[in-house]
């Protein structure tokens, strides 16, 4: 069974989306156990010497100021778990979780938190043996970590909470039980090693990121089909256009255009015609999806150095013996993230709701009336560029950035919080809207190519056109058509359509 080995740096967005989704263990490397036994023995030692030390032998947030007895200190990091989990709204699903359980044990495996080896072990154990604690999606405010979700989660480990296993909910003991785990008892500094930091934001973030990159290929194929049927021109995608602005998302996106177009029969069949230029949903596409695309690797550069760091408080530096009170667990920079990337993800889906509107309206293509025949007695796609416009506007709204609010807490001595849980949760709503949207494209897109029996398009476009009728056929009359864009989500989803094009024109940028 495949392992992916979980140490000081190195995690991709790769590596988080095999754990998450495609059910791969983990486990610790050999330099990361080393450096959490070092973390842990400077605690141990600290604590016997009586130093005052933020969260191990105080209190938390405005309570830091309260010293706690040593022989009260296990205490302590049960009662943070307890009263940290006021967690409320809906469980997240498993994937994330997952991706959560997999980012925490990635902080932890830096060596900076001063947790116990053993502790680490039996979170990747949990994760392993498929324990899923049940995080609500709502509580966190972004600073001083995701601090409620994080909370649920380390509840399960020391047999509270609750925990999904085999798809069945449970009680964290009961789960714990079923795979032969016994609860942990947790030492001094253990507890708020397990909530300081920003593994939900960066979780959900991080899985976005991965399919946003893919959602911009895909944009891409959508683009060049309805560019096809909408006799369009190539001219737009001619290097030299992309070499004097060259934003690297554009020469990207105007590469991918072009080879996806190459070969087509139908772009050289109306070379000669009248018409100057194209409409900007066309024309403009690099232009756009280039910018949007920029918009998703800023994105992801900020996720993955997220991903490989240590967001604890205190910081632990074993090389040194030293300790250090920060304040890494503040969500600011992949908030702010986030709430570009939403913003990019916005922006393709709605470019691709107006190529839609060309394709339906028959005084703009030249097609038939919402791509059917008997106009009238069918309706053909004209509510499925409702739906478009529907999750377009939608979109408009998620994109209000969500870290340029902030409303203190504990007492005013957080006294700038981030949001960015919420810039992740509304940037992952904003991406599947998204998906939607150039699904409902490409249908149409391919609804248009069947008209074409005479002219090949792009040696892309009749990749991805054939690879669509597979699963989908031609709309002959009407049919329930949530059916047919729910099964063109799941086909771009399963990275077939795009598989499938990159076999014929090589891989897309």
């Amino acid at each position: 069974m495949r392992e992916i080995v979980l140490g000081v740096d190195g995690m991709t967005l790769e590596d988080l989306e095999a754990i998450a989704r495609g059910g791969v263990r983990v486990r610790l490397s050999g330099e990361s156990e080393e450096r959490i036994v070092r973390s842990h023995g400077l605690v141990r030692r600290w604590i016997e010497e009586g130093r005052i030390i933020y969260g191990v032998t105080t209190g938390f947030g405005a309570l830091s100021n309260v010293t706690i007895p040593p022989a009260e200190t296990r205490i302590l990091q049960e009662n943070i778990l307890m009263s940290h989990a006021a967690g409320v709204g809906r469980p997240l699903d498993e994937e994330t979780v997952r991706a959560i359980m997999a980012l925490r044990v990635k902080a932890l495996a830096r060596g900076q938190s001063g947790i116990r080896l053993e502790t680490v072990r039996r979170l990747a154990d949990m994760l392993n043996r498929g324990i899923h604690p049940v995080i609500p999606e709502k509580g966190s405010v972004g600073a001083s970590g995701d601090l409620a979700p994080l909370a649920h989660l380390a509840l399960v480990l020391i047999g509270r909470g609750e925990a999904f296993h085999e798809g069945n909910r449970m009680r964290g003991a009961q789960a714990l039980r079923r795979c032969g785990i016994a609860p942990l008892r947790l030492e001094a500094g253990e507890g708020l090693a397990l909530v300081n930091g920003t593994q939900m934001t960066t979780a959900i973030g991080a899985l976005a990121v991965y399919d946003a990159a893919r959602l911009a290929k895909l944009a891409d194929i959508a683009a060049a089909m309805s560019l096809e049927v909408l006799l369009g021109s190539r001219t737009e995608f001619d290097p030299r256009i992309h070499e004097v602005r060259p934003h690297p998302g554009q020469i990207a996106a105007a590469d991918n255009l072009r080879r996806i177009t190459s070969n087509s029969e139908i772009i050289s069949s109306h070379k000669d015609c009248n018409r100057v230029q194209d409409a900007y949903t066309l024309r403009c596409s690099p232009q756009v999806h280039g910018a949007s695309r920029d918009a998703i690797d800023y994105a992801a550069r900020v996720v993955v150095t997220e991903m490989n760091a240590s967001t604890d408080n205190p910081l632990i530096f074993p090389d040194t013996e030293e300790f250090l009170l920060g304040g890494n667990f503040h969500g600011q920079p992949v908030g702010l993230a986030l709430d570009f990337l939403c913003m990019a993800v916005a922006e393709l889906a709605g470019i691709s709701e107006r190529r839609i509107e060309r394709l339906v309206n028959p005084q703009l293509s030249g097609l038939p009336a919402f791509l059917v025949s008997e106009g009238g007695l069918n309706s053909g796609f004209m509510l499925a560029q409702y739906t478009a416009a529907a999750l377009v506007s939608e979109n408009k709204v998620l994109a209000h950035p969500a870290t340029v609010d902030s409303i203190p807490t504990s007492a005013n001595k957080e006294d700038h919080v981030s949001m960015s849980p919420i810039a992740a949760r509304k940037c992952r709503e904003a991406l599947t809207n998204a998906e939607f949207v150039i699904a409902v494209e490409l249908l149409c897109g391919a609804q248009a190519l069947d008209l074409f029996t005479n002219v090949k398009p792009g040696s892309g476009t009749l990749a991805a056109y054939e690879c669509i009728r597979r699963t989908v056929p031609h709309l002959e009359k009407d049919r329930v058509l949530s059916e047919d864009i729910h099964a063109m989500a799941r086909l771009m989803r399963s990275g077939t359509i795009l598989k499938e094009v990159e076999t014929a024109v090589g891989r897309l940028c």
